[in-house]
C-alpha cells in the first residue's frame, strides 16, 4: 500500500512546494517548520488506520462516549535529515516511545556509495505498531537496511514508512524488499541524478535543515 499526499489537493501540496522553492529554502527554520508540518498530516492519516477502543469521558455535565487509540505507535527516524519529520508525528502522536538510526552513504573512490549504519537506539519493538521515518526516500535502500535490521530483531505487528519526497525507482526498491510496509509519501519524483538524488527533490534535506555538513 502506498499513500500519496499530492495525489489529492490539501495545505500539504503547499508545504511541499515551500520545501523545493531554491528561494524559500533559504530560509532553514520555515524549512522545518513545512517538515513538521508534513509529520503532522502524516500522522492524522495513519492515525485513520490504527486500532481503538471505546471509551467514556466525564465532562462538567455528563458522560460523553468516543473512540481512543488503543495503543501508541513507535516512531523510529534516521537522524539527521529526519529530526523535523520526526517531530511533526510526534506532535500528534505525543506519548509514542521513539527510537533513532544513524545510517548514511559512505561514498567509493569510484564515485559509487554504500549505505553504513553507525548508530541505533530503540525501544523494544515486539507486536508493537512501528513507523519508521526518513525525508527522502531516494534509492530506498537507507530505509531497507534500516528496516531490515529491526524486523530481524523484533516480530512487529505493522511497520509503516513515511517519507516526504520519494523516487520511483526508491518505491520499487521498497515494495520488493519490504511488501509488507505500507508507505505514507509526500509526493514522487520520477528521476534520480547519478548521484542518486532525487529529481526535482528538493536537495539535501538534512543540509537544508541544520546545515551543510564537512
Amino acid at each position: 500500500m502506498a499513500f500519496i499526499l499530492t495525489k489529492e489537493n490539501s495545505i500539504a501540496n503547499q508545504f511541499l512546494a515551500e520545501m523545493r522553492h531554491l528561494e524559500t529554502q533559504q530560509d532553514r527554520m520555515r524549512f522545518r517548520r513545512n517538515m513538521e508540518r508534513l509529520g503532522e498530516i502524516f500522522a492524522y492519516e495513519i492515525s485513520k488506520t490504527l486500532p481503538y477502543h471505546p471509551a467514556e469521558v466525564e465532562t462538567p455535565l455528563g458522560v460523553s462516549e468516543t473512540m481512543l487509540l488503543l495503543e501508541q505507535p513507535v516512531l523510529m527516524t534516521i537522524v539527521r535529515a529526519g529530526i523535523p519529520l520526526h517531530q511533526g508525528l510526534l506532535n500528534f502522536f505525543d506519548k509514542a516511545d521513539c527510537g533513532f538510526i544513524g545510517a548514511y552513504r559512505k561514498t567509493k573512490k569510484s564515485g559509487a556509495f554504500e549505505i553504513e549504519r553507525k548508530y541505533l537506539t530503540s525501544p523494544d519493538l515486539k507486536d508493537r505498531i512501528v513507523i519508521v521515518v526518513d525525508p527522502m526516500l531516494a534509492t530506498g535502500s537507507s530505509m531497507v537496511l534500516s528496516c531490515k535490521e529491526l524486523l530481524a530483531s523484533y516480530t512487529v505487528k505493522e511497520l509503516h514508512l513515511v517519507s516526504a519526497i520519494a523516487s520511483e525507482e526508491g518505491v520499487e526498491h521498497v515494495k520488493a524488499y519490504l511488501p509488507k510496509a505500507k508507505l505514507w509519501l509526500g509526493a514522487v519524483d520520477s528521476e534520480m541524478t547519478s548521484k542518486a538524488f532525487i529529481v526535482p527533490g528538493l536537495g539535501d534535506a538534512g543540509d537544508l535543515a541544520y546545515g551543510e555538513k564537512a
